[in-house]
């Protein structure tokens, strides 16, 4: 089958640092289909969620940003990673409580899609991409256009290269597996249509990872004064 086909290729990790895939001139030789099937398809992985196309761009993995993330790109060097995460848990949990309200079984089948990728990702750099992906997605559901802006710019900040370095170095193996199993509590709260689960299951998460990521940060500084 031609999708499944695509998807292994996808999971091999082999797309760029943006998550762009290769031209479909590249990608009919590389998969040994025909560009009418491969057109086919992206079309059934586009509605899955899990790739996005844009004209004169190219097809890209994961959910397509929103065009307010680049508002954020001022604010990195004024913001710390710890800033970022609490401003995450400010916004997200609410997001994902609104989610509850407005799933669909449609908008379900793709937010547990992307979670299976995030948990199957074969290298840091996919990981990094379906993740952002599957919070994209809550957020987008979420139908709540002035929080979304909000998710975006943040989501933008956290795409800085030194920032998805540090995050990476925080993964293990258990992490990776804790993650997937907060994720799975999330997406099924949703699907379960309730608010206050979705919103508690995403604080969890949220809290998980940015005490996994004190764990690895530098200790600030002590003051030691002089006795006397």
């Amino acid at each position: 089958m031609v999708v499944r086909r695509v998807k292994a290729f996808i999971e091999t990790g082999v797309q760029s640092a943006d998550g762009r895939l290769p031209c479909e001139r590249d990608l009919t030789e590389v998969i040994g289909v025909s560009r009418r099937q491969l057109r086919r398809a992206l079309d059934v992985l586009e509605s899955e969620g899990l790739i996005w196309r844009k004209q004169g761009k190219g097809t890209f993995v994961g959910q397509p940003p929103d065009s307010t993330q680049v508002l954020a790109a001022e604010l990195v060097g004024d913001t710390t990673i710890m800033q970022v995460m609490d401003a995450r848990l400010c916004i997200e949990p609410a997001l994902a409580a609104m989610c509850a309200r407005t799933a669909l079984p449609a908008d379900i089948e793709q937010l547990r899609n992307l979670a299976a990728r995030t948990f199957s990702a074969p290298d840091l750099d996919s990981i990094e991409l379906w993740d952002s992906a599957l919070h994209r997605l809550i957020a987008r559901v979420a139908a709540n256009p002035p929080l979304l802006t909000a998710f975006s710019m943040l989501d933008e900040i956290r795409s800085n290269q030194n920032w998805r370095a540090l995050r990476s170095s925080a993964r293990n193996k258990q992490t990776l597996i804790v993650s997937d199993q907060q994720h799975r509590a999330i997406i099924d709260r949703i699907e379960a249509g309730d608010s206050a689960g979705a919103e508690a299951a995403m604080r969890r998460h949220l809290s998980t990872l940015a005490d996994n990521l004190r764990r690895i940060l530098p200790k600030p500084p002590t003051d030691n004064p002089k006795e006397g």
